[in-house]
Parts: structure tokens; sequence; C-alpha cells
């Protein structure tokens, strides 16, 4: 048995298992659009079969909104499927729904000064969408040329030193965001395993912002990687078709647990 074997059993046995999954690049692939982003059927079917298992938990852990979040999962009402969205920040639970996350009208209203200054920053910038956020704004730069990102990011940075020099700042594929919560994939996911009671973890992730999770994983845990970027996952795969057959052998491993 393989080191990486070996440790798909271990999570695939444990008592109580919360699977916690980003969406883009992890189950969706990366879209220009990212509003018309959709889990691979593949990876949509194994995470349905994952979260009909008894003692088993789904979330998608995304630093998208919540409400956004839920538009490109297809997420419903009745889904048993958590969902861990602005990274950390927003929550919603099966049976009971969005969780209330408090904020400040101060904090909100700079949110509102800074995406208008960075929008009229990078108008005249072609390729560059100002996505607000719950929390913050992101700043896409997937379809422009890199000297115009780089002149994107450079305008959103000057304006929230000058303005928000505490807020957050995170890069990830294409997209630059700043937000005045702090939270992060790792805090999110220990929220999570409390409130679910588990005993092991499997968190799988394509970005940067996924390494904060990666790193604060438990002996036991999982944490996979895809993509070929360094990281400190105990275990890096290719593509999403990739990590979909590391789903579905934690699939038939707990069916074969609970026979």
């Amino acid at each position: 048995m393989t080191a990486a074997d070996a440790a798909i059993e271990a999570v695939s046995t444990t008592p109580v298992l919360l699977v916690a999954l980003d969406f883009d690049g992890t189950l969706a692939p990366l879209v220009d659009d990212p509003m018309t982003a959709r889990m691979m059927p593949r990876a949509r079917a194994a995470v349905d079969a994952l979260a009909a298992l008894p003692d088993t938990v789904v979330a998608l852990v995304s630093g998208r909104s919540l409400g956004h979040l839920r538009e490109i999962a297809e997420h419903l009402d009745a889904s048993p499927m958590w969902l861990a969205a602005s990274h950390g920040v927003q929550y919603w639970v099966p049976g009971a729904g969005e969780q209330p996350a408090s904020d400040d009208a101060a904090d909100l209203a700079l949110r509102d000064r800074l995406r208008e200054a960075i929008t009229a920053s990078v108008a005249h910038l072609d390729g560059v969408w100002i996505e607000p956020k719950e929390f913050g704004v992101g700043v896409h730069t997937r379809v422009a040329d890199a000297e115009t990102a780089r002149e994107a990011r450079e305008a959103a940075d000057r304006l929230v030193a000058a303005e928000a020099p505490g807020w957050r700042r995170r890069t990830g594929h294409d997209i630059l965001e700043f937000a005045f919560r702090h939270e992060g994939k790792d805090s999110a996911v220990a929220h999570l395993r409390e409130r679910v009671g588990a005993t092991a973890v499997l968190f799988a992730g394509d970005d940067v912002t996924d390494e904060d999770a990666l790193r604060a994983l438990r002996t036991g845990d999982l944490g996979i990687h895809v993509g070929d970027a360094e990281t400190a996952a105990t275990l890096k795969v290719a593509d999403i078709d990739a990590l979909v057959d590391v789903l579905e052998a934690v699939a038939r491993q707990r069916v074969a647990r609970a026979q």
C-alpha cells in the first residue's frame, strides 16, 4: 500500500468524516466569467454520493459570497451540503439555512466607497472586472493581458493602502481581493470540524487561499492539492478528474466500512 493509499484509507474509515472542498478549480473548471462556473458532472455525482452517506458531511469552502456560491453550486434549500462562503465568514447549515454574520456599518460604508473608487480607477482597462463581495471587493484579470492586469492590481493596492490598510489582501487565480473581515479557510474548516464533530477532515483545493486550510490540518486528516504548484498538502492530484477518483475511492471505502 502506498502512502497515498494509506492516507485515503485512514480518512475513509474514520467515524465521522468532514469532506471540505474548494469550488473553483477543484470541482469546477476555471472560466472567464466566474458566474458561469459549474461542477463537472463526475464531481457533482461524487459529492452527492458522499453527502448521502451516514457520518459523512460534505461542505463547500469558498471565497465566493454565499449567494454567488449557492448559485454556481446549484445549491437548493433541501441540500444536505454545508457551505462556508466568503472565506469562512458566511455559513449555510442544512435544515437551518443561512447563519447571521455580524458586520459594522462603518466597514460596509468603506467597502462601498472603495468598490466605487476601484471600479472608477480601472474602468479604462480592457478585460478587468470588479466583483462586489459581501465583505470587500475582488479585482478579476483573467481575460486581461499581463500589463493591464499589473496596472489594475497596482491601482487597487494604492487605493486600499490609503483608505483601508488593515484590510486582508489575498491573491488567487487571476484575482486580487480585499476584505475587512480576516477569517480564512483555516478558520472555516476548524469551525466546521467542531460543528459536525468530525474525527477527521479531507480538504481539497487548488489555489493560494486554500493553503491556509491545508497548513492547519491535523494528524489523521488528508489535504489534497489539485494542480502542480507548491503546496502543504499531503497529496497532489493533476486535475479535477483525479480528485474525483479520490472522492469516489473514499465513498466506496465508507460504504464498505458501514456494511
